[in-house]
């Protein structure tokens, strides 16, 4: 380094012998007082020690020799300034290396060290040598550390004690001595080299800048201390931590050739604050898309609330990535749900707000609502406090009402909620450790396109993935695994929910769900949810067995394809809705298809199905549902059928129901075979001008015979006298009370066989 900084640069003062106006009585500056006018003074021209030197009669207590050049002070640079001395004759005295520092304004800095050691001189003729080195950085060995405030030195000598004697001096030497500190091979610099202090209490950001410009290509060394950064700082160049770094909660640090986790954790010895650092800078700078883990394991003792770390920031929407390594909650305090109570109003026609809300200032956005009249999932978007209001991220189907409700705030690892928009950001290859003492991600309530890759989410304590408002659009979850914090429970005790949504497009695709209570709680439509497997069974023999895919919005427009459904069925309701009865102004229960999935129970209660729609209001229909292409299979115990509707709060209207297709799917350990259309045999032993088919339980839902698409006589219809009859039936629907009935009127008395496919819908 030596040689790069000072190549070119005259250090070295000129000898004595040139001439005593370079030579400052004083402290060096210009106008101060030479010895070329001194009486006490002379050039000696042939000492048999030094050669030509200089003596001096020393007069003054302190006597001062200073070249009046000024010497550079280059950060990175270290100085050693020497000389050689005797003494000749009178009072014996000492010798120091001495000192003037001066700013760009040539003003004297203050509060530096400005002499080196004091060697005192014993015997006359012995030649002893004064050094001392000079230097911006504070490093052991450096007797002068004068940080980067001086731009300037004037060096020499000082002659201290009696007055009296006679003394000469061979000559002031000034050499680059930076290798002895940092060796020219090694390719990296030390901060302290370029001023920083490492106290805690010095803002050493300039230091840090000098060193990264200095760098030219190496790498950067943080020693031993605590080194305050006050205000943003990028590092452009490699850099390594032995020491740690202090900043204010506000100050961004990065570490652009060394953007990982490991190096923020060794940066501010802190694992939870290393992480919380990094990830002000990947959503604070442009320079970098992704922030790699390392295969690290990220201990936390709080949650990382985004909100905190990054005050500043209220919506960040370009591509970001967290991933290869692991984020593990340990035990603590910041972990503790929070709960409260509070008496509020609701009315439908301000669906999205609770009115007159106690106490609005204690409970916390991201706060689950829970209460009559509130369906799943629903959590506290906004408040506004002054104004005593809630904003919810769904409707409530209760109606109008002032009731008590419950407030749950979960603490999650990551923790979104306090940014307007959070978009485009990617987890890949991440473990969520959470260890029922966390639950996962908590999403903004607005933004898009956040994508979760080859991720684990093991254990939530509460909750997988959360959405409080629109900030799940067009989510993204792909070959991951969420392992459930209630596994070892009975499916009727769990709590634990994996993922909730409540905007559009969602692709939940190749992951796989373990015995959560629900492992997707969806409002919103157009969504995709292909390939995943989630089980939910237990070992309680013959089980309970509840929803691990519900959907809250009546017309859905979503695709479940190719899954492996286990002990779990498939529930459909309108429970987000504040007018949950059906007006005719919206569309009622719609745009389903499930295809292509397997579906499997095993040791659970006759009565389960795999499909329930469930009606919070009165009035509603199916007007679009598809199941084709599935297998279901029942494993020790058959079940009844595969579809019900739950009827607790309404049932739904069988006279309106349109486009239902249950086609080509495979039904074992299934009692009851539904389809629509339904192909029925059915066989007249005695001649009838009416045939009067037995209530029909195989049409989906257990809906009514509304139509029939066809009447195929399988044998030739015989009259009353044993003739063979050519007819076709008048035929008549929604017969009995049940409405579950066909009929079918001949002209004549006949008997026969007869296939019929009736239908529980019409395509209008």
């Amino acid at each position: 380094m030596n040689i790069a900084i000072t190549n070119g640069l005259l250090l070295m003062p000129p000898a004595f012998r040139a001439g005593l106006a370079a030579w400052s009585r004083g402290n060096g500056t210009p106008g101060s007082p030479t010895w070329a006018t001194a009486d006490n003074a002379a050039i000696v021209p042939a000492d048999q020690d030094f050669g030509a030197c200089l003596e001096v009669l020393k007069q003054q207590t302190t006597t001062s020799i200073r070249f009046m050049g000024e010497t550079p002070m280059i950060p990175g640079v270290y100085l050693r300034i020497s000389a050689r001395i005797k003494a000749v004759a009178g009072a014996l005295a000492s010798a120091r290396i001495g000192a003037f520092a001066g700013d760009g304004q040539r003003n004297a800095v203050t509060g530096l060290t400005l002499t080196g050691p004091t060697v005192a001189l014993q015997s006359y003729g012995e030649v002893v040598e004064v050094s001392a080195i000079v230097g911006v950085g504070s490093r052991s060995g450096v007797d002068m550390s004068w940080g980067t405030r001086p731009v300037y030195g004037h060096f020499g000598l000082d002659l201290v004690g009696a007055n009296g004697g006679a003394f000469r001096i061979e000559s002031v030497r000034i050499e680059d001595i930076t290798s002895a500190f940092v060796p020219s091979l090694l390719d990296w610099v030390d901060v302290r080299d370029f001023g920083a202090v490492g106290d805690g209490v010095t803002n050493d950001r300039a230091a840090f800048i000098a060193a990264d410009n200095a760098a030219g290509g190496g790498s950067i060394l943080v020693p031993d201390g605590n080194f305050l950064i006050s205000g943003d700082l990028s590092i452009n160049s490699p850099i390594r931590f032995k020491g740690r770094l202090v900043t204010p909660p506000e100050t961004r640090i990065a570490l652009l050739q060394s953007f990982d986790f490991p190096t923020y954790a060794d940066a501010f010895k802190d694992e939870t604050l290393g992480m919380k650092k990094a990830l002000q800078a990947l959503l604070g700078f442009t320079d970098h898309i992704s922030l790699d883990l390392r295969g690290r394991r990220v201990d936390l003792d709080e949650p990382l609330i985004m909100a905190d770390i990054a005050p500043a920031l209220e919506a960040f929407s370009n591509r970001r990535v967290i991933q290869n390594g692991s984020i593990q909650a340990k035990p603590g305090p910041a972990w503790t749900t929070g709960r409260w109570t509070s008496v509020a109003t609701y009315a439908p026609t301000n669906p999205l707000t609770l009115t007159n809300v106690a106490n609005v200032a204690a409970i916390e956005i991201g706060s689950r609502v829970i209460g009559n009249g509130v369906g799943r999932e629903v959590y506290v978007r906004a408040k506004n406090v002054s104004a005593r209001t809630i904003t919810l991220s769904q409707p409530l189907f209760g109606g109008a009402a002032t009731r008590t409700y419950s407030f749950e705030r979960y603490r999650y690892l990551f923790d979104f909620s306090g940014l307007r928009e959070l978009s485009r950001l990617n987890f890949v290859n991440v473990d969520f450790g959470c260890d029922r003492i966390s639950s996962g991600v908590l999403l903004s309530p607005g933004g898009e396109m956040i994508q979760f890759t080859g991720c684990y989410f093991t254990r939530p304590l509460d909750r997988g993935i959360t959405s409080i408002g629109r900030g799940c659009q067009d989510l993204l979850v792909d070959n991951c695994q969420f392992l459930s914090n209630d596994m070892d429970l009975p499916a009727q005790q769990r709590t634990t929910v994996a993922i909730n949504v409540n905007a559009n497009d969602i692709k939940i695709r190749n992951n796989r769900f373990v015995r959560f209570a629900h492992f997707l709680v969806a409002n919103g439509g157009g969504h995709i949810i292909s390939g995943n497997h989630w089980f939910q069974g237990d070992g309680s023999g013959e089980g309970l067995r509840f929803a691990g895919l519900v959907l809250t919005q009546p017309n859905v427009q979503t695709t479940v394809s190719g899954n492996y459904i286990d002990n779990a069925s498939i529930e459909w309701t309108n429970e987000h809705s504040a007018v949950p009865n059906f007006t005719g102004q919206e569309f009622s229960f719609g745009g389903l298809t499930l295809t292509g999935n397997t579906f499997l129970c095993s040791n659970t209660v006759p009565w389960f199905t795999w499909l329930v729609v469930k009606p919070y209001g009165t009035g509603h229909f199916i007007q679009g549902l598809n199941v084709v292409g599935n297998v279901f299979k029942a494993l020790f115990g058959n079940i009844e059928r595969i579809d019900r509707v739950d009827t607790s709060i309404a049932d739904l209207n069988y006279g309106a129901m349109r486009n239902v297709q249950f086609e080509a799917n495979t039904f074992n350990g299934v009692n009851t075979y539904v389809a629509n259309p339904l192909m029925i045999q059915y066989n007249q032993n005695s001649v009838s001008n009416n045939w009067t088919l037995p209530a029909i339980n195989g049409l989906p839902f257990q809906g009514w015979a509304r139509s029939v698409q066809s009447v195929i006589n399988e044998t030739a219809l015989i009259n009353g006298t044993g003739q063979r009859v050519d007819a076709a039936p008048h035929v008549q629907v929604e017969i009995g009370s049940t409405r579950r009935q066909i009929r079918l009127s001949w002209a004549q008395q006949v008997r026969g066989r007869v296939c019929i496919y009736a239908r529980m819908d019409r395509p209008q």
